[in-house]
């Protein structure tokens, strides 16, 4: 099951479809975010990496 690479929490494979990058890295769910800034949050923090 996917998870969330910041806060560890399991998403749906949907989720992961859709907000995954390239690489299958979820660096932001529902659960640590705002869901209106998921993928804001994303982007930001694939540049942190």
């Amino acid at each position: 099951m996917p998870e969330c690479d910041h806060c560890g929490a399991h998403v749906s494979d949907q989720f992961a479809r859709v907000f995954a990058d390239e690489r299958g890295h979820i660096r932001a769910c529902p659960n640590c975010s705002a869901n209106a800034g998921i993928a804001e949050v994303s982007r930001e923090r694939a540049h942190e990496v």
